[in-house]
């Protein structure tokens, strides 16, 4: 069995390849040409932590993986990453392990960002005039990096808790061209801003409906276990196009799962973006409209990530 670390992962790792098989993923997860078995769950209260144990297998493939992934978002105080994981890849045909990638949550991290860049491209409008970026963490950084392909626009607002962290954030991107502003409110942001992606571990809405322009597309990454909700209700129920990307997952435990309990969305009006991929469903059809993506993470898309990794070249 292979094993490949965080540095070698990273030297294979081909964005626009990755974005492909993705996209491959996510088409044949709403298809049912995939295989997900549930998702495990860990909460660590104490430690405010968790870890999650994913595993997909796309029909047709040569691999199957086993996930793991963690978040300690207390990490930062003690001068270590927030985010962990290993995935384990195993032959489709033997059932033979293949590799064990120590990416210590990259591929977890970019996956998910692209999966964002996948979303923005259906669903954002064509003209960007500032983008939004709700959190100041890693994947906060790599979902505006991988935007780099989905749109121009280089006018960000940034928000976070700590003012530090802002610094941070923007001394790493305006030398790289990005004209930046920060804020501790969220609100501002909010109201400037056509394409927002929000990023945070919160338990509480930080976006509040009625804050949204018209026309605006909000990316939703960080709703990805039960208890956790960056956006309010009222403004998930009043998007006019809501894309998921598990049906079933997000009504468990997205953003989507809290309008659903609160009786102010139907389970009907949820597309998944496989289907929007794959040109079933429409995506943005108005420039007025405003559309929102819930993207509670698939396992599909850990296998995808993983195969782009073991089939490129060192």
């Amino acid at each position: 069995m292979r094993t490949l670390d965080k540095d070698e992962i990273l030297a294979r790792l081909d964005l626009e390849r990755a974005e492909a098989l993705l996209r491959q993923g996510f088409i044949a997860y709403s298809a049912g040409r995939a295989q997900l078995p549930p998702v495990q769950h860990f909460a660590f209260a104490e430690a405010n932590g968790d870890c999650c144990v994913k595993s997909g297998y796309v029909e047709g493939e040569s691999l199957f993986a086993v996930k793991v992934s963690s978040g300690f978002y207390d990490n930062s105080k003690r001068g270590l990453p927030s985010n962990q994981g290993l995935v384990l890849c195993f032959c489709a045909r033997t059932g033979a392990p293949l590799a064990l990638l120590r990416d210590e949550g990259w591929l977890t991290a970019w996956r998910t960002a692209l999966a964002g860049r996948l979303a923005a491209r259906v669903l954002a409008p064509r003209r960007v005039a500032a983008i939004g970026v709700v959190g100041t963490g890693l994947q906060a950084r790599l979902q505006l990096r991988a935007l780099q392909a989905a749109t121009p626009c280089r006018d960000v607002w940034v928000w976070g808790r700590s003012e530090a962290q802002l610094a941070a954030f923007a001394a790493e991107f305006e030398p790289l061209g990005y004209r930046l502003r920060t804020t501790l409110d969220a609100e501002p942001l909010a109201r400037a801003c056509q394409l927002i992606v929000t990023c945070t571990p919160s338990t509480r809405p930080i976006l509040q409906a009625g804050w949204l322009k018209p026309g605006t597309h909000v990316t939703a990454v960080g709703a990805d276990a039960v208890g956790k909700q960056e956006l309010a209700v009222e403004l998930v129920a009043g998007a006019d196009r809501v894309v998921v990307d598990s049906v079933a997952q997000c009504a468990a435990y997205g953003e989507v799962s809290h309008a659903l309990v609160a009786g102010l969305l139907e389970r009907e009006r949820l597309t998944e973006l496989g289907r929007v991929l794959a040109g079933e469903r429409p995506g943005r059809q108005s420039e007025d409209e405003i559309t929102l993506a819930d993207l509670t993470g698939l396992a599909v898309q850990d296998a995808q990530i993983a195969k782009c990794v073991l089939e490129a070249e060192a």
